[in-house]
């Protein structure tokens, strides 16, 4: 099959789960994860999955980075209920470099600090403590991990953690191994809290990883958020496009007033600048060890640009964008939330500033054009 066929078929998934979801329960009065004012069902991930499969849409591990972006672009679009962005851009190959095993469903990532201990303590060593070493990498975990994307949607947990002998682990989880405590972001989509009690990890779900692996989930994750906000961009452009053509005020379409006019070009101005940060940092996607500083600059331009487009779309559509029935809000309500997670605007500007200033002044040109 190629790309393009593929990316067809996984959009045409994702375009009928956005329909099914008109049509989809509002939030329970008990605070299960329904749809309407604050999202969607978080069962809705595996079945969407089920969907791709039975489409065969479901992406594969050598699939096209550039056709994963558009994916996760097309999911932002839709709103889509499910940890896409998650698992192809993140979870998916940062497993692959660490050669563990990928599973085929949907998958979260979660970081932090956790007390991570050695199954099997290798009782004859002398370097260090009693502890310090293992006769093999099996390990038991406990502690908290907060707001993990989806959690209650996927099957297995990839967590990135210190591990016992002072040194990054990757760890394998599955998700019935956690105990989860439901949260949401501000859009409603599941952000939850998993509990850790003693869980034992075999070796075979446990890598030592350098701390380079660390900076690629880092910078993954922000490329994943950017290409969420690029998609929910040009949904705000679209909603808007359409609503002040529809709209007449004083005998004619609101599209027709100048001050209308240049409100929508800055609109459509902020959308193609994320649009243009993600594509470089996709293109650079093929070059191993490259993406990394576009990757930077694309969360930190997606970051930036969700303001001023919040605020245009919401102007133009006047107080009914802010209404239940408007798909507007399920848009804004994800930009204002995927912004500020897995770094922020100034966390990712201060990374790009520490690097320009590092490299130097006559490496500033170079590091802006790529060249």
């Amino acid at each position: 099959m190629s790309t393009q066929s593929l990316f067809e078929r996984a959009a045409a998934v994702l375009a009928a789960a956005d329909e099914t979801d008109a049509t989809s329960e509002t939030n329970k009065a008990d605070g299960t994860f329904g749809t309407g004012a604050l999202g969607r069902p978080a069962a809705s991930a595996p079945s969407l999955w089920r969907a791709l499969r039975a489409a065969d849409a479901l992406p594969s591990l050598d699939t096209d980075p550039a056709v994963l972006v558009d994916l996760v672009c097309e999911a932002g679009r839709r709103a889509t209920p499910a940890p896409l962005a998650e698992t192809l851009l993140v979870a998916r190959p940062l497993l692959a470099a660490a050669q563990l095993p990928v599973p085929d469903g949907p998958l979260t990532v979660a970081s932090g600090p956790l007390d991570v201990r050695f199954a099997h303590v290798d009782t004859g060593s002398r370097v260090g403590p009693l502890g310090a070493g293992g006769t093999d990498d099996a390990v038991r975990v406990s502690g908290t991990l907060s707001r993990v994307p989806w959690a209650r949607g996927a099957d297995a947990v990839v967590v990135l953690t210190e591990g016992p002998s002072s040194g990054p682990m990757l760890l394998l989880l599955d998700a019935g191994q956690c105990r989860q405590v439901a949260g949401t972001n501000l859009a409603g989509e599941p952000r939850d809290e998993l509990v850790l009690i003693d869980v034992a990890v075999p070796a075979e779900r446990v890598r030592r990883v350098p701390a380079a692996l660390v900076e690629e989930a880092r910078w993954r994750a922000g490329l994943a958020r950017a290409a969420l906000i690029a998609g929910a961009a040009r949904r705000c452009v679209e909603l808007t496009v359409a609503h002040t053509s529809s709209r007449v005020q004083f005998g004619r379409p609101l599209s027709h007033f100048q001050a209308v006019k240049q409100e929508e070009a800055k609109l459509v101005e902020e959308a193609a600048l994320i649009g243009a940060a993600v594509g470089a940092a996709t293109a650079a996607l093929a070059e191993p060890g490259a993406a990394e500083f576009p990757a930077w600059i694309a969360a930190a331009q997606a970051s930036a640009s969700v303001a001023e487009i919040a605020r245009i779309a919401h102007q133009l559509h006047g107080a009914i964008g802010f209404t239940e029935l408007s798909p507007l809000r399920l848009a804004t309500t994800r930009m204002w939330s995927w912004r500020d997670e897995d770094g922020g605007e100034h966390a990712w500007q201060r990374r790009i500033g520490r690097r320009v200033v590092a490299a130097g002044g006559d490496r500033l040109w170079p590091l802006v054009t790529g060249s």
